[in-house]
């Protein structure tokens, strides 16, 4: 049912979401151990999230009669100099999953998968969101600047943030 380039590209999408699953999860750790415990939460949240929409994926590849081939995932960073330059890389690595997202709607256009392209469109309105929101977080560190106050206030913010009901 669905062909084996388009099989191929989705089982690297499936690594690239797990991966980014370990980088949240990382980047919480980093969190964790720096004394920034609502910092920590969000990515933690974040990771659940990731591995969820790896999950959508292996499900998908499974409904469409593809065949699933995990492969390594790599080791993630560790260190970051400052929350702030975390939150840099979490919007960097979301506009590369973005690219990621809308290079296999360009395959799934490709090779006339119309299943796949609709399946797709959920991913291209999710990272409309991902970048969003990593670009406030971003915002509102410029905005607090060095203000201990309101850097206690945007970690204790952000560590209200949910579980990841979605996917």
């Amino acid at each position: 049912m669905i062909s084996e380039r388009m099989a191929a590209e989705l089982n690297k999408q499936i690594n690239a979401e797990l991966y980014s699953s370990y980088l949240y999860l990382s980047m919480s750790a980093w969190c964790d151990n720096a004394g920034y415990r609502g910092f920590s939460s969000w990515m933690r949240v974040q990771a659940e999230e990731e591995y969820a929409h790896a999950m959508k994926f292996y499900d998908y590849m499974l409904d469409v009669g593809g065949k699933i081939a995990l492969d390594t995932i790599e080791k993630p960073q560790t260190e970051w100099d400052s929350p702030y330059e975390l939150f840099e890389a979490v919007k960097e690595h979301e506009l590369y999953v973005t690219k990621l997202i809308n290079d296999l709607v360009a395959v799934a256009i490709e090779e006339k998968d119309y299943a796949t392209n609709i399946f797709l469109q959920w991913f291209v309105t999710e990272q409309i969101e991902e970048v969003a929101t990593a670009s406030e977080i971003i915002d509102k560190f410029k905005m607090i600047g060095k203000n201990k106050e309101s850097f206690y206030f945007l970690d204790k913010e952000l560590g209200e943030r949910g579980a990841a009901t979605q996917a």
